[in-house]
């Protein structure tokens, strides 16, 4: 098995997970240094990276979100077959940048009670939900809510 110990920059692709015996997993997205020469259909590198130290354990579980630049140092083994992801057993982990976080501007939801109505600022009309993800209805409008729930309440009882 061919092992090099070596530091990558790369973008945490999603949340890192909490693997076996207090170790953390992620997958690092890694674009070579001359991406310009590269076809514009090139893939991406992946590199499958895990981590038993406990100080970067909890970083990775607590402070890591998919986009964040990373470098991570460590030993890489390279894939065994074709196709497969390298594996890099993290020793040291820096965060280079964090990725930005996505704000919800066109849609909202709201909680009323026992219900969960969702704006979106494309439409007029307003579904509504118990909190339990029980369909209500649609309300016409924001001023209808109120008048809807009301209905579900008299049909169904105040157990929403």
């Amino acid at each position: 098995m061919d092992t090099k110990h070596c530091a990558v920059d790369g973008w945490a692709d999603a949340i890192p997970a909490r693997g076996p015996h207090g170790t953390a997993t992620f997958d690092l997205i890694v674009r070579p240094a001359d991406i310009d020469a590269l076809a514009d259909d090139a893939p991406d590198t992946v590199v499958t990276c895990t981590s038993g130290n406990p100080q970067i354990t909890d970083e990775l579980l607590t402070g890591i979100q998919p986009g964040d630049l990373l470098r991570v140092t460590g030993t890489l083994v390279q894939p065994s077959a074709p196709g497969e992801p390298a594996r890099l057993t993290v020793d040291a982990l820096e965060v280079l940048d964090t990725g930005l976080i996505p704000v919800l501007r066109d849609m909202v939801m709201d909680r009323y009670g026992a219900y969960c109505v969702i704006f979106d600022a494309d439409r007029d009309q307003v579904p509504v939900f118990t909190v339990l993800g029980q369909w209500v209805g649609l309300a016409d409008n924001p001023d209808a809510i109120a008048t809807l729930i009301d209905i579900h309440e008299r049909v169904n009882g105040n157990d929403a």
